[in-house]
């Protein structure tokens, strides 16, 4: 059974789970009513940062741009462009056992594709979550809601993995971001 997290909390993912290493991240999202004859193209992304807490390279982000890190450790499955139908709409896999040992964190975010010209933002998002997955059995290990929060913002910091203590551990952040896919570049050292 898998555990819901609320912001702010953390869980051992690894921890009395030492055969765990692929992974999927699944996000999924509705859209509130809206008239603005746009289609919401939420675009999920991993960054992989090291102990300074920025990208190490360019490389380091993995979106619809970039659909796989050169380790193969963290695969971006493609661009769902409108959100529609059933389930996960973006999915990231993730092999924990293939992380170079100089990447600290992989944060995951999501950002709304051309958000400002469309007159878009996450207060028009609705149902939005993401949820951690056993690659191999199926099991979903963690369930995170990222609620109603969020009125302005146009990119969530939505979760980190992390390593402590040699073993992975899960932070549901919700952090919001009001200047989309760029302001998390700049934030997390990607050249634009």
């Amino acid at each position: 059974m898998a555990i819901s997290l609320q912001k702010g909390q953390k869980v051992d993912l690894t921890k009395g789970n030492a055969n765990l290493s692929k992974i999927f991240v699944g996000l999924g999202w509705d859209t509130n009513k809206y008239d603005g004859g746009y289609d919401f193209d939420l675009d999920a992304s991993a960054f992989l940062l090291g102990a300074s807490g920025k990208v190490q390279r360019d490389e380091d982000f993995v979106f619809y741009g970039n659909l796989a890190h050169l380790s193969g450790s963290v695969e971006h499955t493609g661009d769902n462009l409108t959100g529609d139908g059933e389930g996960d709409d973006e999915v990231i896999n993730i092999d924990l056992s293939l992380v170079p040992a100089n990447i600290a964190k992989i944060v995951i975010t999501v950002t709304i594709h051309e958000a400002r010209p469309r007159g878009q933002n996450f207060g028009l998002v609705s149902n939005a979550y993401i949820r951690v997955v056993d690659a191999v059995n199926g099991s979903e290990l963690i369930h995170y809601d990222l609620g109603e929060d969020f009125s302005i913002e146009t990119a969530i910091v939505v979760a980190e993995f992390y390593r402590h203590n040699g073993e992975w551990k899960f932070g549901a952040i919700g952090s919001g971001f009001s200047n989309g896919l760029y302001a998390l570049c700049q934030h997390f050292g990607v050249n634009v």
